[in-house]
């Protein structure tokens, strides 16, 4: 398994490889950024989207959290990272696309589906409880339809998905460009076993890309 010393290894082979490989690319962007699409994905080691969809430095504006999740547009107390990200991305750099990215075997969409962590104390479970708590209406309806069956898990990958573009559709900004057709927001899915990505569609139906 890879530790910090094996990362700094593979930092210097970066800097020996694909740095200076790229090197005019480097210095480009070090005078700022201009990605075309943010990508909001779950923090889970296993669904880099640089990886997946092959990007090269400079190309998305990535963020990731627990079951890829967006709240919805508030201005009350509190740190609001992903809302930050999102304004940034969107009224600073202009990003033409947003995508939310679920995947297969999330351990947030578990959680929010069993309770597993509910009434949790913070350090053994709190902080994800009160995320994924975002979710709540979703595993509902994932509940009366699938009941605790194989299908309900996928399912609940699927609502993550749904309801972080539904979130992202109450930020003032956001919703205005998408009306205005600058801003187009988009859903998908990484199944980790086979390695299929799957787009969603105006619909909210899932569909191998």
């Amino acid at each position: 398994m890879t530790d910090f010393s094996n990362m700094i290894e593979g930092y210097h082979r970066f800097r020996k490889g694909g740095w200076t490989q790229q090197r005019e690319r480097w210095v480009e962007l070090s005078a700022g950024q201009s990605p075309k699409v943010m990508v909001i994905a779950c923090s889970d080691s296993r669904v880099d989207p640089s990886q997946i969809f092959d990007t090269s430095p400079g190309e998305i504006f990535a963020v990731r959290n627990v079951a890829n999740l967006v709240p919805p547009f508030e201005t009350g107390g509190g740190y609001h990272g992903v809302s930050a990200a999102v304004e940034f991305a969107v009224t600073q750099l202009e990003v033409p696309e947003v995508v939310v990215m679920g995947h297969a075997s999330c351990g947030g969409c578990a959680a929010a589906l069993s309770h597993g962590f509910k009434d949790s104390k913070a350090g053994e479970g709190k902080f994800i409880s009160d995320w994924v708590g975002l979710l709540d209406e979703a595993r509902e309806r994932v509940i009366a339809k699938f009941g605790d069956s194989a299908d309900a898990k996928r399912e609940m990958e699927h609502e993550a998905v749904r309801v972080s573009l539904d979130n992202l559709r109450t930020f003032p900004f956001v919703a205005e460009r998408e009306a205005a057709g600058t801003l187009k927001l988009r859903g998908a899915y990484f199944a980790i076993a086979d390695g299929v990505l799957h787009v969603m569609d105006d619909d909210g139906v899932f569909a191998p890309a």
